[in-house]
């Protein structure tokens, strides 16, 4: 079986995601670092709607990118979600995917 090369952005990457998990063991560290991804993901779905409705050419090309968007985030928790170790990763994703989804929600309601 090949392995992949570990290369220095890959260890620091790696080295970070650690360090953020043991930071986050906290109770209201792990919620409220969840809450900021969940305004971020709200922001940026809220965004990608508003921009599309203001230059009024993008709708399918956007409805495209939001459906790609919150697909690949799917996958990737079910990639996650086999290792029970990376629960942590897994909440984050949920809140950014539930930020994203009710962003694209209403602004679709304010569309109408």
């Amino acid at each position: 079986m090949i392995k992949p090369q570990t290369t220095k952005f890959q260890t620091y990457v790696v080295d970070n995601i650690k360090t953020l998990n043991v930071w986050a063991n906290n109770p209201w560290r792990r919620y409220s670092l969840a809450l900021i991804l969940f305004f971020i993901g709200y922001f940026f779905g809220s965004s990608l709607g508003m921009i599309s409705a203001v230059l009024e050419l993008m709708d399918p090309i956007s409805a495209l990118v939001s459906i790609i968007i919150i697909e690949l985030l799917i996958q990737l928790r079910r990639s996650l979600n086999l290792n029970k170790n990376k629960k942590f990763l897994t909440l984050l994703i949920d809140f950014l995917r539930i930020g994203l989804f009710y962003g694209f929600f209403t602004e679709g309601l304010k569309l109408l």
